[in-house]
């Protein structure tokens, strides 16, 4: 890619060793169980560090119930809005990995939000979450409530509906996480269910707009995908996501769901074997609605340090590969996030 095209992370991760034991997901053995600060992610992409990043809620505890009887199963949720503040602001604690020149990476981010529990109690959330983020409360963006792992039906239940359209008035994305890989098909029916019904008779300004996580992950194991039905469902999936011009997809989170195998071949072997995925999404939804995003430090996991210039390597041969000129590159390497995510170049 050009140097001088700028680059802008649309999916990471950051968390202090001091709050580890407030993620939801990481036990003492999980290989991500250290801190992953600032720090750390510069010496990730030395020689190609983005201009700025967007981060995304990482599962912090919570519970859905005490939260909207008294707010005390948001404590976790909260205290990852303190933390972001505390990097935008160039405030660290000591120890925490970050400095005062790290206060401009940060152009976004993504905080929890309780979407299950519908749009009276997010109202609530939404001003702690504003009382706690302070000066930063602009560079809140949208918010995410992971679904991957939820029971069937619970981004159609009505309060979650209803939550949507709240964050679409209030000019707030919603970021999409789902699993076709392990959850199917049904899941992805869910989800074009989901955004019909929080886009139904609403206002083209106000529809929210989704920012979907991971290419919805994938089976990336597939080898025939001529025959595959998970593979066809998963084309049919995204085609239909398309079709709606708020969505956007994020070239992101695949390395976690290829052999393991592969994650150890090189950029070029890789993007062989993903090359149907990719086309798939760039045919869908084009340069000016993609975006690159690493996934760090997710993307670390079976794959090693080098991880980040791997996948950016990846992406580059995606462009290089499309012909794509530098208007085009522009757009994935961070035009796209800027303009979903709403925010001034």
């Amino acid at each position: 890619m050009a140097a001088d095209i700028p680059i802008i992370d649309a999916h990471i991760h950051l968390y202090p060793e001091s709050e580890i034991p407030t993620l939801a997901w990481c036990t003492p053995e999980n290989p991500l169980a250290k801190q992953h600060s600032l720090e750390e992610y510069r010496a990730a992409t030395e020689g190609s560090t983005p201009k700025g990043f967007i981060f995304l809620e990482t599962d912090r505890k919570n519970d859905l119930a005490t939260g909207e009887k008294d707010g005390s199963g948001w404590e976790y949720p909260l205290m990852e809005v303190s933390w972001l503040k505390r990097i935008i602001s160039g405030q660290p604690k000591p120890g925490e990995g970050h400095t005062e020149d790290d206060a401009e990476l940060c152009v976004a981010y993504i905080p929890w939000a309780p979407l299950p529990s519908g749009a009276a109690v997010m109202e609530k959330y939404l001003d702690l979450v504003k009382q706690e983020a302070g000066d930063s409360w602009s560079k809140i963006k949208g918010f995410r409530y992971l679904l991957q792992d939820k029971p069937n039906g619970t981004m159609l239940q009505d309060n979650f509906i209803e939550s949507l359209k709240l964050l679409g008035r209030k000019g707030f994305v919603f970021d999409l996480g789902v699993d076709q890989r392990n959850r199917g098909r049904a899941q992805l029916e869910e989800v074009v269910e989901m955004i019909d019904r929080a886009h139904e008779g609403v206002p083209e300004d106000q529809k929210v707009t989704i920012i979907i996580n991971h290419m919805c992950k994938p089976d990336l194991t597939i080898y025939n995908v001529q025959t595959s039905p998970s593979f066809i469902a998963w084309r049919t999936a995204i085609f239909t996501l398309s079709k709606c011009s708020q969505t956007y997809m994020k070239l992101s989170g695949g390395f976690s769901e290829m052999p393991e195998s592969l994650k150890e071949r090189s950029p070029e072997d890789i993007f062989d074997a993903i090359s149907p995925w990719l086309s798939v999404v760039l045919a869908a939804f084009g340069a000016s609605r993609i975006m690159f995003a690493s996934d760090w430090p997710v993307c670390t996991v079976g794959v090693g340090d080098g991880a980040w210039l791997k996948w950016k390597k990846i992406v580059d041969r995606l462009c290089w590969m499309a012909s794509f000129g530098d208007d085009e590159k522009r757009m994935i390497w961070g035009g796209t996030a800027l303009k979903a995510y709403g925010v001034e170049a």
